[in-house]
């Protein structure tokens, strides 16, 4: 999958498109999903223009990793999601329903979750 300079999350990072922002620095910027699929549910996606996890993981700089990982553990304690709990989820290719070709991280929480996913069919 190409990355697609017009998807929403890059109308988002250039100020086309409003977010409801809950937090920014010089790599990342996390906003509240517009759709939410759990009472909490936080979108953490990167500055660079990366179109999934593996994409990220071999291209992007340590900088942009670690600030990443950081930056989505600090939204998770900030917001109070540590205890009782959270999933962070990233959904790549078609298999998975990736349906914004520009990486992201969705965090989860404020209810019980469930299973990770639903046991495979034998």
């Amino acid at each position: 999958m190409a990355y697609d300079p017009n998807n929403i999350f890059a109308k988002i990072l250039r100020g086309e498109i409003p977010c409801d922002k809950v937090y920014e620095d010089d790599h990342v910027l996390a906003f509240n999903d517009i759709n939410p699929q759990t009472p909490t549910h936080i979108l953490v996606i990167p500055k660079g223009a990366y179109v999934s996890f593996d994409d990220f993981s071999e291209q992007a700089s340590e900088a942009e990793i670690t600030a990443l990982v950081r930056a989505a553990g600090k939204i998770a304690r900030d917001a109070g999601l540590a205890e009782p709990g959270y999933r962070a989820l990233s959904n790549t290719g078609r298999d998975a329903h990736q349906e914004v070709p520009h990486f992201h991280l969705h965090i989860f929480a404020g209810q019980n979750l469930g299973r990770m996913i639903k046991p495979a069919d034998k």
